[in-house]
């Protein structure tokens, strides 16, 4: 029997009241890995909540994990710490994403891993670079080495005679080790690495890094207009990285980028004591202007999108073409000849 009518029927949804989404998949079981990875999850949490603005929404996915992640994660939620919590089975890590990612109406999205130390002004840093490259369609926050050498063709070719882009010298050199510290890498690398890293500049001065990581990244909504339909069929890995987070963004017409200096730290599996020293170091919300960020209209063209990132990158791949394009952006001869 139904009586009267429902009062929701014919409503329309009010707009987001928030500008920045940030989903992260959960993925804890009860294995030898896991053993850490709670405590780290619980730092990846205090982290964002120190660090975002009121006009934030978390998203959790719990990927199937344990007992214990699934307490804590509801009572995350039951206290408002969280926005919204979706419990699932072990569907994977990209079909975790892909149940909110379908459905987000903010502005710019971040995708993170559930081990990663945010740092006081991420944000904000995060949407100066969407502000000053109108063509950023994702930006990073952790620098890493050699970051351009993937999905980046399409901003090479955009700026192959500009003098915008250009080696320079890196800002934060201890936040690169700690990367790749945390990554298992012996200290064997090229040091030059810490040396200079390529980079844009925007007409009012400011630098970002070529590249970005998948870690942590935030993309522009707009991207992911060029979602595929289909799910994923992996767990983790596969092609599952580049078909739903690398070619959206180059189908859009989108830049990869990243900040130029760090603004997290990825944590691994293994808890140490520096990770809770340093999220003790920062400010509990600290004061700080919020950064609207600007509009953007991406048109991908498959045209386009073929010419610069299949047949430009086809022209410019091979050794010794791409060491005569490095060396004319600024890179030292004698270090590339074993760069």
């Amino acid at each position: 029997m139904r009586k009267n009518h429902n009062p929701n029927k014919d409503k329309k949804l009010d707009k987001s009241k928030f500008m920045h989404r940030i989903i992260i998949p959960v993925h804890i079981s009860n294995n030898e890995y896991a053993q850490d990875l709670l405590k780290i999850l619980k730092i990846t949490l205090q982290s964002l909540y120190k660090s975002v603005h009121s006009k934030t929404a978390i998203t959790i996915v719990n990927n199937g994990s344990n007992a214990e992640v699934v307490d804590f994660l509801n009572n995350e939620f039951k206290e408002k710490n969280i926005q919204e919590l979706i419990h699932t089975e072990s569907i994977g890590k990209l079909n975790a994403i892909l149940k909110v990612l379908r459905l987000v109406d903010e502005e710019i999205i971040t995708i993170s891993d559930a081990d990663v130390l945010f740092l006081n002004g991420w944000q904000n840093e995060t949407t100066k670079v969407f502000n000053n490259f109108s063509k950023a369609g994702v930006v990073g926050i952790v620098p890493q080495f050699k970051q351009y050498t993937v999905n980046s063709f399409n901003l090479f070719f955009d700026n192959f005679f500009s003098k915008k882009l250009k080696f320079t010298q890196v800002v934060n050199p201890e936040g690169l080790k700690k990367f790749y510290k945390s990554i298992g890498w012996n200290d064997n690398y090229n040091k030059f690495f810490l040396k200079t890293n390529l980079t844009i500049t925007s007409k009012n001065g400011e630098k970002a890094i070529v590249g970005s990581g998948h870690f942590v990244a935030t993309y522009r909504k707009e991207v992911f207009d060029y979602l595929p339909k289909e799910s994923s069929k992996y767990l983790l890995g596969g092609d599952s990285e580049r078909k739903y987070l690398d070619e959206p963004v180059l189908k859009s017409g989108g830049w990869r980028l990243t900040t130029n200096d760090n603004y997290a730290y990825h944590l691994g599996n293994i808890y140490e004591d520096w990770m809770q020293d340093e999220l003790d170091k920062s400010d509990n919300k600290p004061s700080q202007k919020l950064i609207e960020i600007s509009s953007s209209h991406f048109k991908g063209r498959k045209f386009s999108y073929f010419i610069k990132n299949h047949l430009f990158r086809k022209i410019i791949s091979p050794k010794s073409i791409f060491k005569k394009f490095l060396i004319s952006k600024g890179l030292d001869k004698n270090i590339a000849n074993g760069y």
